[in-house]
């Protein structure tokens, strides 16, 4: 991890950079997997699950009974900590279920819109050396709230075609529709063209590795709508002399763990406190089972020490973090000047992990400087705002003329002809 002290404001932009992966012949590869499978369907995923995943199998689509035997397979403890984050995750999003009011923005002249839920959500959930239940929650959950008719989910299976019990029993406690054991890219364009077992989705959802990721961002070229672009995990600290060392280090290798193409950054006005954070990080390293990942992931980092927190915050906006954790003594005297972040964590307990699983928020969040003008996922995602208009004879009255003037301006006869012959129909009774 390196350590930068003081850097000019000239060196910022450089220090904003993500990290680089190799993607040399990705593009080639998504390209061929997308092509496959919109002309030959099953059969291409069965033939690109047994090239990629190394599993042959005999069906896609998950059973019932299957998804039921999962169930009873999770710990009863586990099942309560799961259903608690749920209940967290449905309070929030349920709050954000709002009724617009009509507006009448001249008399006679009434405008409105109405949340309308897409029909078929898919969700994909990674599989890979953590298998992601906590993030069916945070898709599903959303979906169900704002009424989706149908959410079908697609995951990479093991070795023998199962798929992780926890996945399924999120899965079914999240209101999820269809189950299939698809993973990578061929899942993507299983669920963006359609297949004879998978249904094509209105809308595509959630994380991935690289090839799902160019998968998501190929299909959308084809008008299929995803939810936002999406890279490797990310976190910013920033933290003042008043921070725990051993808080600070916890949070940033929490990150760190994801994928060593994870980045962490660390940015304070302390400059007692890069030394301690940096001991403390390789301390808590050394004790975790994934260490060898967070180490990677070091490679990518930074702690910066800087003049002040304004300057903090600065740097910060400028690098739109994922995930922000302000970690000062009053953090709500600056928490108002954040402009770009995924989500925000105030204070020495909010931890990044909260977020994560239980406290309600979502955590698909926009990544690589995508927050800069992208939200994370929410009810609102799920839905389309259709826009209503009623005008009364007295309405066309008072903006006809002015409809007619700038279409006229616009050249635009046949639209200045759609006003002026209901204007005329008005004026002979």
């Amino acid at each position: 991890m390196k350590v930068i002290l003081y850097p000019e404001r000239k060196e910022w932009d450089s220090l904003c950079r993500r990290p680089t992966i190799d993607r040399s012949g990705l593009d080639d590869v998504v390209r061929d997997i997308l092509v496959r499978v919109k002309s030959t369907g099953d059969r291409a995923i069965y033939q690109l699950s047994e090239k990629f995943d190394g599993v042959k199998m005999n069906d896609l689509k998950v059973p019932v009974s299957e998804i039921m035997e999962s169930v009873r397979k999770v710990p009863g403890e586990l099942t309560e900590a799961i259903n608690v984050a749920k209940a967290n995750i449905e309070k929030f999003h349920r709050s954000q279920l709002i009724n617009e009011q009509v507006v009448e923005t001249t008399k006679g002249v009434k405008c409105w819109r109405r949340n309308v839920p897409i029909e078929r959500a898919g969700l994909y959930i990674p599989g890979g050396t953590a298998p992601l239940f906590s993030t069916v929650l945070m898709l599903a959950v959303p979906a169900k709230i704002a009424g989706c008719r149908e959410i079908i989910l697609c995951t990479p299976p093991d070795k023998n075609g199962n798929i992780n019990p926890l996945i399924l029993f999120a899965a079914h406690i999240s209101g999820v529709t269809d189950i299939f054991r698809i993973g990578g890219a061929q899942a993507v364009a299983a669920m963006a063209y359609g297949t004879e077992t998978v249904p094509k989705a209105d809308k595509i959802f959630g994380p991935g590795n690289q090839y799902v990721t160019k998968a998501k961002e190929m299909v959308q070229l084809d008008g299929i709508a995803i939810d936002m672009p999406a890279g490797p995990s990310e976190v910013l600290v920033i933290a003042d002399r008043y921070a725990d060392p051993s808080f600070v280090a916890s949070d940033l290798l929490a990150q760190a763990e994801h994928g060593t193409d994870s980045q962490v950054l660390m940015l304070t006005d302390s400059p007692e406190l890069i030394n301690a954070i940096e001991a403390e990080t390789y301390r808590q390293m050394a004790l975790l089972p994934r260490r060898e990942i967070a180490l990677k992931a070091l490679e990518n980092s930074s702690l910066i020490l800087l003049k002040s927190l304004r300057d903090c915050i600065e740097l910060s906006n400028l690098y739109a973090p994922e995930h922000l954790i302000i970690s000062t003594s009053d953090p709500s005297s600056i928490e108002g000047q954040v402009t770009n972040a995924g989500s925000v964590f105030l204070g020495r307990y909010s931890c990044e992990s909260a977020g994560d699983y239980a406290s309600g928020t979502n955590h698909t969040l926009p990544t690589g400087g995508s927050a800069k003008c992208f939200s994370g996922v929410s009810v609102d995602s799920f839905v389309k705002k259709i826009t209503f208009q009623e005008i009364s004879a007295e309405g066309l009255g008072i903006i006809g003329p002015v409809i007619e003037k700038m279409a006229e301006a616009e050249l635009l006869h046949g639209h200045k002809n759609s006003v002026t012959i209901r204007l005329k129909s008005l004026r002979n009774g």
